[in-house]
């Protein structure tokens, strides 16, 4: 094997090791050490397999180094946000890209299930995969029951 530059997320994290993930492949990397890296943060570096088995890997550059923020807002969606939904049906996902850097992602949904799948966002590990794969910094959702819309805004900083 050969050494690997991209973007990973820190997806488990101990005092003496860590996993990352490639957020382009999904290939995991098991670090053989960890020099304070946390759960979630996110890495443009270049990681290689350590010899003479390679089993391990380990981190020998690091570019750059970021944490995503994820935001259980209590601002509703925005009026665009809304009218992107207003044509939808229940369970559809309109995704969009925002000026610049980012992406808008709503979603219409029954009243009963908003609460729900907001957490489900805010816990899945790809919601910070997809954020550090889009250049986003920070992960805004919000939710409108009497709309029955739920947005996800990955924003820059």
């Amino acid at each position: 094997m050969s050494e690997k530059t991209g973007t990973f997320v820190v997806t488990h994290a101990e005092p003496e090791s860590a996993v990352v993930r490639d957020v382009e492949t999904a290939q995991v990397h098991p670090l053989a050490s960890n020099s304070g890296l946390e759960v979630h943060d996110v890495l443009e570096a270049t990681v290689a397999p350590e010899p003479p088995l390679e089993v391990a890997w380990e981190v020998i550059d690091v570019a750059e180094r970021r944490s995503i923020e994820l935001v259980d807002s209590d601002l509703e969606p925005t009026q665009h946000e809304k009218a992107l939904a207003a044509d939808a049906e229940v369970g559809d996902l309109i995704q969009e890209e925002r000026a610049g850097t980012g992406e808008l992602h709503v979603f219409c949904l029954p009243e009963d299930d908003l609460e729900a799948a907001a957490q489900d966002v805010l816990e899945d590990d790809e919601t910070i995969a997809r954020a550090a794969r889009l250049g986003a910094v920070r992960v805004e959702v919000r939710c409108s029951a009497a709309d029955g819309v739920m947005s996800v805004r990955y924003l820059p900083d």
